[in-house]
């Protein structure tokens, strides 16, 4: 995902800080596998596109949990898209272990460039197939439904939007807040979504682009970052928007934003966030134990109920706030998304965006 955004920034100093990594104690413990041969570091470094205290409270989890790790495991914030350019250059010699929080189609850019050791088995069992690699060089560990929310200061339920439809009606003209698209994964994901649904009628992405345009018609505002689209919502500049549900939960939980989250009668999109070892990283033994506790049944549990999030692998129990939602997936060919999506945003910054 290009999770994304709104809440991915960059950590100060991020650079020196990694840079200062490959001196930290090392000990003679020889990794396994296709890292055979590799010094086994002491710590355990991780390049992460999530939120910042989420993870930070994942780490703690772990290290208790692993107290062999306390202390020792390094945060590196970074965008996914960021992230993905890091490990490539870092290809030859690879100076981070895990890469946790990415879409599927950069997950897949990473397998393909062969950047990426598998994770182990009882991960790997963990999670279906059609959420991670056939050969586990990276999982799923959460979908992102993409819904819409509106301000309920503004609008009753009645007249808000209850289908992705409604969001071209002539009665939401000047309603809509977007955030810009192309700088962001979720929106080019939702997009190309839109194009996607129509794309077997048309033969084309012709009927797609037509709806694109018809909600650049009603868009007031295409907001610069996540933040902005919050407060511009927020403060009334527009009333509804596009946006990942758990994102949403989130500022309504711990912000108090005045959000109603819908769920689009006819599905919601549900894009993969990934998590992937990086291959010969300082430390393959801490990168599994990292791996194996991320996507457990315990954790996965507390994030679900604590961070909102709808975790890839199957609970004992769903959460209560997932069960009110009756969320609906929306059926996405998403090879043809993947394939297509830089073509799609491209024509639509380029041809749509401020025209209607």
């Amino acid at each position: 995902m290009t999770k994304n955004p709104l809440r991915f920034m960059l950590l100060a100093g991020g650079l020196a800080l990694s840079l200062g990594m490959t001196g930290c104690g090392l000990d003679s413990t020889s990794a396994s596998g296709d890292d055979a041969g590799s010094k086994e570091s002491g710590s355990l470094t991780i390049y992460t596109a999530r939120d910042k205290g989420l993870a930070t409270e994942v780490v703690a989890d772990f290290e208790k949990a692993n107290p062999k790790y306390a202390g020792k495991v390094q945060l590196l914030t970074l965008g996914a898209q960021e992230a993905l350019e890091r490990v490539k250059a870092e290809k030859a010699n690879p100076q981070g272990d895990i890469w946790w929080g990415g879409t599927q189609q950069q997950m897949q850019q990473g397998a393909t460039e062969g950047v990426f050791s598998p994770a182990p088995q009882d991960v790997i069992d963990a999670v279906p197939a059609a959420q991670r690699d056939p050969n586990g060089l990276w999982v799923g560990e959460m979908k992102l439904a993409e819904v819409i929310f509106y301000n309920h200061d503004m609008m009753t339920a009645e007249q808000a939007p209850k289908d992705w439809d409604d969001l071209i009606a002539p009665e939401m003209k000047d309603k809509i807040a977007i955030r810009d698209v192309l700088a962001s994964g979720t929106m080019r994901s939702i997009y190309a979504s839109m194009i996607d649904r129509k794309y077997d009628g048309a033969g084309s992405a012709e009927a797609g682009y037509d709806w694109l345009r018809k909600l650049d018609a009603n868009t007031k505002v295409y907001a610069a970052n996540p933040t902005d689209l919050y407060l511009r919502i927020t403060r009334q500049e527009a009333a509804a928007t596009a946006w990942n549900l758990q994102d949403i939960m989130l500022q309504i939980e711990k912000q108090k934003a005045p959000f109603t989250p819908v769920v689009p009668t006819s599905g919601a999109p549900m894009l993969i966030d990934g998590v992937a070892k990086i291959k010969g990283g300082p430390s393959s033994a801490g990168a599994d134990a990292f791996l194996t506790f991320l996507v457990g049944q315990d954790e996965q549990s507390k994030l679900a109920e604590k961070y909102f999030q709808i975790p890839t692998i199957s609970l004992a129990s769903e959460p209560s706030w997932l069960a009110d939602l009756d969320l609906k997936e929306m059926d996405v060919n998403w090879d043809r998304v993947n394939k297509n999506e830089p073509e799609w945003s491209k024509y639509w910054a380029e041809n749509i965006k401020n025209q209607g």
